[in-house]
């Protein structure tokens, strides 16, 4: 373009423009380097996060409980089984044939109640011997007293010498101690006469009779059957054997449950009477005697029962759900978590199994975070994420303890 007045070309418009189309250029420049700028931080950010999702993904998440001591009385049922208060098995004192009985099985008796007599031939004979020896000694010993005072007599006199004064004298003495060995004699055979009746020797029932009207008897026990058995069932002492764990929690004075199979729907109480103090080295058990009252006789010897102790809790036992348990070949494990959330495993001792819970005896402390049902693939030092706490061990109230206790 010319100028109209002067007829030159117009070059300063034209410079202009191409300065602005440069700056402009430069900007757009500028803002496309920006934004490839952000998009790649961006990029990098959104690749660091999901990197670090990935990773916290991997983690296992675990749920966490901690072992808790037994809180409440547990029941325990062991086999025992029922004797009389007193039971006596009655023998024959003296030989001879039953001459009559009066009691049979099932009568009551009081004490000193004859139960039978028995005849007694050769003692009888014994006896009227003894009772003519004694006449015949005490006839001697009275002769030679006589002599001897007769004798003494004649001493003064001169008649005598003191040497047969002596000897008469010490044989009235030997035949006075004659009389007294032939006393003695017939005292004894009256004692065994007094034998001939079999008497109760306390009041109660008699639960045997294994005898009858003319059988011979022989003396002295061991020589075949009781006669008869009396058992006094006023009370009941209940004999059980119990597993050497749980001896020390047993004490005088316990409460007990007798269950027994003729009253399926019945209960009895029973009470600890007292112990062995010894363990059984074959059967490692302790023998426990418990005494219940029986005024209606509906227990009787002999009996099996069901006995049903409420065991006191044992606050140094724990307890753990049976689902945290690691069965390896290392035998059974707990996983726990350490320091900074990582598993570290520990061996354990397992006691009693109640279904749901297991009883932990050692390899565990009160404090430890046991983990709950973890993973087969899990291993020491791996890095876990817990959940919260369970607060408490959910208590099974209808499980029942074993009777048994698992192998030490």
């Amino acid at each position: 373009m010319r100028d109209t007045t002067s007829g030159h070309p117009m070059e300063a418009p034209r410079r202009r423009s191409h300065t602005g189309l440069k700056i402009a250029g430069l900007l757009a420049a500028a803002v496309a380097v920006g934004v490839a700028a952000h998009g790649i931080r961006l990029r990098r950010a959104n690749d660091r996060a999901l990197v670090t999702w990935t990773d916290a993904q991997a983690i296992p998440t675990v749920a966490v409980v901690r072992p808790e001591p037994e809180d409440k009385v547990q029941p325990l049922v062991l086999p025992g089984d029922i004797d009389a208060w007193y039971e006596a098995a009655i023998y024959a004192r003296v030989p001879g044939y039953l001459k009559a009985w009066y009691t049979d099985i099932g009568a009551k008796v009081t004490a000193g109640e004859t139960l039978a007599v028995i005849d007694t031939p050769d003692l009888d004979q014994q006896l009227d011997q003894a009772r003519h020896d004694l006449a015949s000694a005490n006839a001697n010993w009275k002769l030679a007293e006589v002599t001897a005072a007769r004798w003494s007599g004649l001493l003064k006199s001169g008649s005598v010498s003191q040497q047969s004064v002596d000897e008469k004298t010490a044989e009235a003495v030997a035949l006075k101690a004659k009389v007294a060995a032939a006393q003695a004699n017939v005292d004894r055979l009256n004692a065994l006469e007094g034998f001939k009746r079999l008497t109760a020797p306390f009041d109660g029932v008699v639960t045997a009779r294994r005898t009858d009207v003319g059988a011979l008897i022989d003396a002295g026990s061991g020589r075949g059957p009781e006669l008869f058995a009396v058992a006094d069932m006023h009370k009941m002492r209940v004999y059980v054997r119990m597993p050497q764990i749980y001896s020390a929690r047993i004490r005088r004075g316990m409460s007990a449950t007798l269950h027994l199979p003729q009253y399926p729907d019945r209960t009895f109480p029973a009470t600890v009477l007292t112990t062995s103090n010894a363990i059984n080295p074959e059967s490692r058990t302790v023998l426990v005697e418990l005494v219940a009252d029986n005024p209606n006789r509906e227990l009787w010897p002999g009996t099996f029962a069901d006995v049903t102790f409420d065991m006191p809790p044992d606050t140094s036992k724990l307890q753990i759900p049976a689902s945290a348990l690691i069965f390896q070949s290392e035998g059974l494990q707990v996983a726990v978590l350490g320091p900074g959330d990582k598993v570290t495993i520990k061996p354990v001792r397992v006691g009693r199994n109640f279904g749901t819970r297991v009883e932990i005896l050692s390899g565990l402390a009160p404090g430890d975070r046991v983990i709950d049902s973890p993973p087969d693939s899990i291993e020491a030092g791996e890095l876990v994420r817990p959940v919260p706490e369970n607060p408490a061990i959910t208590h099974d109230s209808g499980a029942t303890p074993a009777a048994t206790v698992a192998a030490q």
